[in-house]
């Protein structure tokens, strides 16, 4: 299996401390299923194209530029020189500040990429900065300019070498509070909250993605496979039931079907005497 290509090769600086690193991508997707668009009357594969949206005719590579909507059908046109902006540095990632790793808000990590010392000679001032890292438990929040674009990004220590995800900007997060404040507090039996406990405790694991199965996928390779084989295609899942009606009898349902019992029982009220 060939090494991972590297996708940016700079300096981690931090502070006065700078090492040569490269930025290899963590994520594949070469075991995903890809369909190509076909002629449904001759079979054959079909290719996109752009066409004027007047004439109607195609319009070859080189005639076609960016252009932006400055109003209704008025558009300003943007050459690839015009934007090779002046962002931060192309080759430097720079620390501006270190954030506790708990106080991560998981919601803005994106996406992946490993951050291995560029060479020999940048091995010894990568593993100080990322010792020091791990020890204090913070991650360093950067910048850096990847496909002609300034994204923001997180440095953590990860195993033997660090991990750097780009950050959605905030701009881009919709409100938790546009979402929840709708939601109302609930009041409930907390022998309820006793027994979704329970199931809980039985399920509780270690974070483990190689156990993760693609459904979707299992279920194109199946569906795929059938039709290859002139079989009958799989059944969808049945869609599940919206509404629970009795939330106690579907939590102890669910109980018994686990094999567990509740190791204790409340105590039942006394009545007050007049």
């Amino acid at each position: 299996m060939a090494a991972p290509r590297a996708a940016w090769k700079g300096f981690l600086k931090v502070g006065s401390v700078t090492c040569g690193v490269k930025i290899v991508g963590a994520t594949s997707e070469a075991s995903k299923i890809h369909f190509k668009i076909l002629n449904r009357k001759d079979g054959l594969p079909v290719r996109s194209v752009y066409a004027d949206e007047e004439t109607g005719k195609l319009v070859d590579a080189a005639d076609q530029v960016k252009g932006f909507e400055i109003e209704k059908d008025e558009f300003l046109q943007i050459e690839p020189d015009d934007i090779k902006l002046k962002l931060t540095s192309k080759h430097t990632l720079e620390v501006g500040e270190f954030v506790s790793i708990d106080d991560i808000d998981t919601r803005y990590l994106e996406k992946p990429y490993y951050l291995i010392p560029a060479d020999g000679a940048a091995i010894e001032a990568y593993g100080v900065i990322r010792d020091a890292m791990k020890n204090k438990g913070v991650a360093a929040r950067s910048c850096v300019v990847l496909y002609q674009r300034g994204r923001e990004v997180l440095i953590q220590p990860y195993g033997k070498g660090m991990v750097m995800t780009e950050l959605r900007n905030h701009n881009e997060m919709v409100s938790e509070s546009t979402v929840f404040d709708g939601l109302a507090k609930q009041k409930y039996d907390p022998d309820l909250l006793e027994i979704a406990g329970m199931l809980i405790d039985k399920k509780v694991t270690t974070f483990d993605p190689s156990k993760f199965e693609d459904t979707y996928e299992d279920a194109l390779i199946a569906m795929i496979d059938a039709k290859r084989k002139g079989k009958k295609l799989p059944k969808p899942a049945p869609r599940p039931q919206e509404n629970v009606i009795n939330l106690a009898e579907v939590l102890k349902k669910s109980l018994k079907q686990e094999g567990l019992a509740r190791s204790t029982k409340r105590a039942s009220p006394k009545r007050k005497t007049a």
